[in-house]
């Protein structure tokens, strides 16, 4: 891609963006590269390369966008977010992203990693991989470039997250014109013109407002639910036209057109499949955002990133998200096990109903959560039942059950043996 068409498509200093990525990256040792608003790779930070393993990845499953659906997942997410969002990859590794706006729009994000949060001999690749990857080789193989990943604790990818949400906020400070943003807007007001000038020259009904074209609507559902982006925004410039020529060009009547049309969108990325509880978030962030609005230029541009948006809830991204959501409840059960934790605790901590958090986490792990929950705390006992100089019923409660006769029952269960006997036969259960 040219970076005449890069300029074009932005709406920011590409040049300026170019430079603060590489400093960041030669500061940081963090590998960051740019991406565009479908998730594509256009510019990579010089200096510090992701590395084989990512490649290596996508290689093996057959799949080049298996990487650019998480980048992009993590983009939106930003957006959702405050401008900044850490999340794991599919095969566990972390990145950081923050987009870069162009007036209200994000057209590109930058993104940081990937890293690991814990040693390579700790981190779980096997049973990461066993879902997609048959041959032994082949996992061996990605293991091997494991160790290229830098190890990164927590609170330091957090820091760093911070300093690429400010490293983004300071390449939009400045934008050269206007003109920038209006190039894919212009696009889309020829397409409206045309349709509101069929509709001018085909007669009719004198009251347009009371033929709303409802046949457009069902048809932009059905585009929407088939995951055709581009017939879908045909349709809704066909929808829009309609809006417009039928208010007469009063500003606030088209806005409440465009909020049906917003929740006419959602409705159809719920039918699809779409997480209601991320839908409606986006809902309320996008109806907040339409009293910023002082042309009808701006907000048919606007909409029609929207429209992206929903359709990408239903399709390309269901399975990245499930994979970061997952990892961060993982993550935030072996850090508090010992602690009473409860569903509602972890399901809160991944932004999600207790609900439909427990159902998600029965069908990615093929545990219900307190099973989970139970063997990772056994397993942490085995452990401190090898040292006899900790009393068993301590050990209970430093591993979250308050009962010591629950934590013998739980572990009888699991083990097949008493806290007692495993301690005497030094962990050699038959």
């Amino acid at each position: 891609m040219s970076l005449i068409k890069l300029f074009d498509d932005i709406g920011f200093d590409f040049e300026k963006a170019k430079k603060c990525l590489d400093t960041y990256t030669k500061s940081t040792g963090v590998p960051s590269f740019i991406i565009d608003s479908t998730g594509e790779n256009i510019y990579q930070a010089s200096g510090k390369p992701c590395g084989n393993f990512c490649q290596n990845v996508q290689c093996i499953l057959n799949n080049p966008n298996f990487c650019k659906k998480a980048h992009l997942y993590g983009s939106y997410q930003a957006e959702r977010f405050g401008g900044k969002y850490i999340f794991f990859c599919p095969m566990g590794l972390v990145h950081w992203v923050s987009p870069l706006h162009s007036k209200t729009v994000s057209k590109c994000s930058l993104v940081a990693g990937p890293a690991l949060m814990v040693d390579p001999n700790e981190f779980l690749l096997d049973e990461i991989l066993e879902k997609n990857i048959s041959d032994k080789e082949k996992i061996k193989e990605l293991k091997e470039h494991l160790v290229e990943i830098p190890i990164i604790k927590p609170e330091v990818v957090a820091s760093l997250s911070d300093l690429l949400f400010i490293v983004a906020s300071h390449i939009t400070d400045t934008t050269p014109s206007p003109y920038l943003d209006a190039l894919d807007s212009n696009n889309q007001q020829s397409s409206i013109s045309q349709y509101i000038h069929y509709i001018k020259t085909m007669g009719g009904d004198e009251n347009p407002v009371k033929s709303y074209p409802l046949e457009k609507e069902k048809e932009l559902l059905s585009r929407i639910s088939i995951g055709d982006k581009p017939g879908a925004q045909r349709i809704l410039n066909e929808i829009l036209g309609h809006v417009f020529f039928s208010t007469g060009g009063d500003f606030e009547l088209i806005k409440s057109r465009v909020l049906e049309l917003i929740v006419l969108l959602s409705r159809a990325a719920m039918e699809g499949g779409a997480d209601a509880e991320e839908v409606f978030g986006l809902n309320y962030q996008f109806i907040s955002q339409i009293y910023n609005f002082k042309t009808i230029e701006d907000i048919s541009f606007w909409l029609s990133k929207i429209l992206a948006r929903f359709t990408d809830c239903v399709f390309n991204l269901a399975n990245v998200k499930h994979a970061d959501i997952i990892y961060k409840a993982l993550e935030y059960i072996n850090k508090n096990y010992m602690k009473k934790i409860t569903l509602e605790d972890v399901a809160s901590h991944v932004h999600l109903s207790p609900t439909y958090f427990s159902k998600l986490f029965k069908d990615e792990t093929q545990y219900n959560f307190n099973t989970y929950l139970n063997n990772v705390r056994i397993e942490m006992g085995k452990k401190l039942l090898l040292d006899e100089s900790i009393p068993i019923v301590d050990i209970s409660n430093l591993i979250g059950f308050e009962d010591q006769s629950y934590f013998s029952k739980v572990f009888k269960k699991i083990t097949g043996s008493t806290p007692g006997k495993f301690r005497k036969s030094r962990g050699q259960v038959f």
